[in-house]
């Protein structure tokens, strides 16, 4: 059975923490392309993707639903109408692979938790999706688990560098140009992003086009 991979997707004014070194236009083209990254892994572990979005949004590649609701109000509602296993995976994951989807669909668990920094949930794998509800924001990584504890199900937290690593602030880049594989990269390295030497520590400048 194909599981349905459901993408939340903000296509306006999306990572504004991001201001500092890109202009609304860029930061909205860069979000696509880490979503095209993420699209990429899901289909080709066999998922079919659906972008939950926020407003109005075309893609060739995954029908796209626009919820006129909160985050989780939208997520539960997929929840309670689907009978079988469901993906949740967010749209800033640009060093997401194949492998690191096909795992965590591969757990023996109900349901399947990658933590994100700070506390937060960048994916998760239910099985039997109207047992399940999510509680997005905050500390929902513990908030997950407490969930599927209630309801009887087991766990399985899994441990992927590349379903960990969001991308928000400044210092996120860097793990792109260093580990990224897709159009995440590329689309930096068009912009002329580039590794610097910081105070002994790695960082990103980004060289002016001639």
């Amino acid at each position: 059975m194909c599981v349905q991979a459901i993408i939340p997707f903000k296509p306006v004014n999306p990572k504004t923490r991001l201001s500092c070194i890109l202009t609304q236009p860029e930061r909205e083209q860069f979000a696509r392309v880490m979503l095209d990254d993420v699209i990429s892994a899901v289909t080709g572990a066999g998922c079919k993707p659906y972008i939950l979005s926020t407003h109005p949004f075309s893609c060739d590649d995954a029908e796209t639903v626009v919820k006129d609701m909160g985050l989780n109000e939208a997520l539960n509602a997929c929840l309670s109408a689907l009978h079988h296993p469901m993906l949740i995976i967010m749209a800033d994951l640009p060093l997401v692979t194949v492998d690191a989807v096909s795992r965590l669909l591969h757990t023996a668990a109900d349901v399947g938790i990658v933590p994100g920094r700070g506390g937060g949930t960048n994916s998760l794998y239910i099985k039997n999706p109207q047992l399940f509800h999510v509680d997005f924001y905050g500390a929902s990584f513990r908030d997950h688990v407490n969930i599927a504890r209630a309801a009887g199900m087991s766990i399985e937290v899994i441990d992927s560098f590349r379903l960990h690593t969001d991308v928000d602030e400044k210092e996120d880049l860097v793990e792109i140009l260093l580990h990224g594989e897709g159009k995440s990269r590329e689309f930096l390295m068009e912009l002329g992003f580039a590794l610097s030497i910081e105070k002994g520590r790695v960082g990103i400048q980004r060289n002016s086009h001639k």
